[in-house]
């Protein structure tokens, strides 16, 4: 039989220029259309900027920020949700030759300190507070000095690195407001800057992403200007993106899908960047899309299950709407026929990936068959090359499972300073272990079917909670649906499902068994049923099952047995 192991396209070239110089090649090509649609600050009324207005304003701060002590290779981190600042950031960062490190915007003290003092950030720009996240306030917990440093002058023992705090949408002593830095530009910074366009290379460090893994402490995923531009680069094609183009972008920037599959798919393609809000608000995400006549729409499965639902759906015009993303989860096959049908959305495309990879490996194409995109993650992306191989390493025959490997221009550096932890799941010859399970057909089509962490394992039977979540979403009452293992001290793991209903349902633990029984395998049947009204999730919309599992082992007082 075939191997499962394929390879991309190879007949469009790799970009070989740095972020900063595709912002500069987006302004001479397309100088006056929109380039970016955003909130300013804590003002929700947004920015309309041109291409060349926007690169013009990235070098002003590029330049301030190398006047305020900054030099090519510190780490600048940057705290906030969706706003112009975090864009603007973005582009001066690659322009000054800085790192970007995208701090999470859930991050609360400890992990706040963790992320700055791993990589050693020598300047962090924050936002305004936003539900209840002060992050002016949670800084000066770690840095008391703050309120009593000169602007770029801070000295805090627990922060040594860092220097220059830059706040927008708040004012505080001893911080630099963001509306100031292009104003510390000198002639010097800004003939640096230029210089600096050509030697900033594109294999140097342009941003660390921060893993939210469910054991041990956060990794921070190192990615060159090559990996994350040529990534967007890619997505866009796959979605045949043009100047024409407008994106609705609700996810976060924070993360690779909003900073790279939406920014950098823009710059490389002269598509608008639209951003509905700071944070995501599917009236908001709906209001936008038609008002600004988006032609794209990105999102995570539960965005465009929130949109969907909304009561206020049918009110707005989505007829520009052909094309788009859905990932940064399993994107549910019924979900998905919806989207498409109910939104216009007849080229959504799927993507699959991780922040290792920068992150997409593989993506469906607007005109493959519904069929295929609705069920599958596409076909794997351009030069790249990923196997499906068994736990010894050897690469499994088409259509069996394993897990996948990628390789390529993609795949990460490595982890920040952690060189054993990147050995772990980076070999000698560049392939990336991603620990997912996951098959290819004949045709070269990719599915997910696990995480090797996450099947079940219920009395030597192998259960895959995406086949059960699948299965679910077919009743009529069920609007969202996590399945995860629990301990068992007879089988070693029983099947539990978190259900969150359709409003005025009236769904019973019950109903959802006798839904299950006979049609599907008897150990695939949920034991324990849990209705509730929200899952516990990350910012950029992934089920946090580890919290799930250990709310209900704490609950039924369950404990996973010992094991060699």
């Amino acid at each position: 039989m075939e191997p499962s192991f394929v390879t991309g396209a190879r007949d469009v070239p790799l970009l070989d220029v740095t972020i900063g110089r595709a912002l500069g090649d987006a302004a001479r090509r397309w100088p006056d259309r929109d380039a970016l649609v955003a909130p300013w600050g804590c003002d929700e009324a947004p920015v309309r900027w041109s291409w060349a207005e926007l690169d013009r304003r990235a070098e002003t701060v590029a330049a301030g920020l190398l006047a305020l002590g900054l030099a090519p290779g510190d780490r600048i981190g940057m705290w906030s949700l969706n706003t112009a600042e975090w864009a603007l950031v973005q582009f001066a960062a690659a322009k000054a030759g800085l790192i970007l490190v995208t701090v999470n915007p859930a991050y609360r003290v400890v992990e706040l300190d963790y992320a700055l003092n791993k990589v050693g950030c020598a300047a962090l720009v924050l936002g305004p507070p936003f539900k209840g996240s002060d992050y002016l306030g949670m800084l000066r917990e770690l840095a008391p000095e703050l309120d009593g440093a000169a602007p770029g002058a801070l000295a805090a023992p627990r922060l040594p690195a860092l220097r220059l705090v830059v706040a927008f949408g708040t004012a505080a002593p001893g911080t630099v407001p963001f509306d100031a830095v292009a104003g510390f530009a000198t002639p010097e910074t800004a003939a640096a800057v230029a210089a600096l366009a050509g030697t900033i290379r594109p294999e140097d460090d342009a941003n660390i992403q921060f893993t939210s893994g469910t054991t041990g402490t956060p990794k921070g995923v190192t990615l060159t200007h090559r990996n994350i531009l040529n990534n967007g680069y890619f997505v866009g094609r796959a979605m045949r993106l043009a100047p024409e183009d407008r994106i609705c972008i609700p996810v976060p920037l924070y993360h690779c899908f909003g900073m790279v599959m939406g920014n950098l798919a823009s710059v490389t393609h002269g598509a608008a960047m639209v951003y509905p809000g700071r944070g995501f608000d599917p009236l908001a995400t709906l209001r936008t899309a038609a008002e600004e006549r988006c032609t794209a729409l990105y999102g995570v499965p539960t965005m465009f299950i929130a949109a969907l639902d909304h009561p206020d759906f049918a009110a707005f015009d989505l007829s520009r709407l052909r094309t788009g993303i859905m990932a940064g989860s399993p994107c549910p096959i019924a979900v998905m026929r919806k989207v498409v049908e109910r939104m216009h959305l007849s080229g959504l495309t799927i993507c699959y990936g991780m922040t290792e990879t920068s992150p997409v490996s593989f993506q469906s194409a607007i005109d493959d068959p519904l069929e295929r995109r609705v069920s599958t993650i596409g076909r794997v992306h351009p030069h790249l090359d990923v196997k499906i191989v068994d736990p010894e390493g050897r690469v499994l025959p088409r259509g069996e499972a394993g897990e996948l490997c990628t390789r390529g221009y993609a795949v990460m550096r490595g982890y920040w300073g952690e060189p054993e932890r990147t050995a772990a799941v980076l070999d000698a010859e560049g392939w990336m272990h991603t620990g997912d399970l996951a098959t290819v057909d004949a045709e070269g089509f990719g599915n997910v079917v696990g995480r090797i962490k996450d099947l079940i394992i219920r009395g030597g039977e192998n259960v895959s909670p995406r086949e059960v979540e699948d299965y679910l979403y077919r009743h009529p009452d069920v609007q969202d649906v996590a399945v995860f293992g629990v301990a068992d001290p007879r089988y070693g793991e029983e099947v539990c499902a978190w259900i969150r209903p359709r409003p005025g349902s009236g769904l019973t633990p019950e109903a959802v068994r006798a839904f299950c029984t006979g049609r599907i395998a008897h150990q695939k049947v949920p034991r324990y049923v849990e209705l509730v009204d929200s899952f516990p999730m990350t910012v950029t919309g992934k089920m946090q099952k580890f919290l799930m599992r250990d709310t209900m082992e704490r609950r039924l007082g369950l404990a996973a047995a010992a094991t060699a």
